[in-house]
């Protein structure tokens, strides 16, 4: 008699230990585990600064946002409930900061109208998600487009900015988003649906401002 062994999905497989070794970090902070915190700042330190910093106004003031997130994280992770995931509980502490250092921002400072070129050595997406097998041409163009998207961004209602963010480039699912920005369902689908019709004219106003590249190939010597 033989018998046969049912085989599980390797999705449900990595489901699975995902959600084991998130029980394990969440006991660590709680427990003061010095691993833990490591292990929490490696996998959402980037994620985190990503998101605040298109959700900024002025990302020099990314980095102190930032450090505030995780300050709050570690001494507010003992009352924690577990009632959503962590990387929600984390992205709803930064969406918050963000918004917190916008309001101070504009009470603070004058406001500044125009774009500032990017400063040199900072962080770009285009370099971070550039792609070395693509030609030269092609990852100027890229780099074009993906500055283009993050310079609009910057131009529509911080409101349904970060809805567009959290689900277009964060690829929350809608009840996430709803859990992050402490909102009902129907108002996060009104939000990003306003939010990319706000990007997509923002987007347009810039390509009709713009003329289109020159370019042509050197003629081989």
């Amino acid at each position: 008699m033989t018998h046969t062994t049912a085989s599980i999905p390797v999705d449900q497989c990595l489901d699975q230990a995902s959600a084991l070794d998130s029980v394990w970090l969440l006991d660590g902070l709680k427990t003061g585990n010095e691993a833990a915190y490591e292990a929490l700042i490696q996998r959402y330190q980037q994620p985190v600064y990503n998101l605040v910093y298109r959700l900024m106004d002025d990302p020099a003031d990314c980095n102190d946002v930032v450090q505030e997130v995780f300050l709050k994280v570690f001494r507010n992770v003992g009352a924690f409930r577990g009632n959503s995931s962590l990387k929600t509980w984390i992205y709803r502490i930064a969406v918050n900061e963000a918004y917190n250092q916008r309001r101070w921002f504009s009470r603070h400072r004058k406001k500044e109208i125009g774009l500032e070129v990017e400063e040199e050595g900072s962080l770009n997406l285009s370099e971070v998600l550039s792609d070395p097998c693509r030609s030269a041409f092609e990852q100027v163009a890229n780099q074009e487009t993906r500055a283009l998207v993050e310079q609009s961004l910057t131009e529509i209602p911080s409101v349904f900015r970060a809805a567009v963010i959290l689900r277009d480039m964060e690829e929350m699912s809608y009840d996430e988003i709803a859990d992050v920005l402490d909102v009902s369902l129907g108002t996060v689908k009104s939000r990003i649906l306003r939010g990319r019709d706000s990007l997509r004219k923002a987007l347009t106003s810039h390509l009709e401002a713009t003329p289109a590249p020159r370019w042509s190939p050197r003629t081989a010597e």
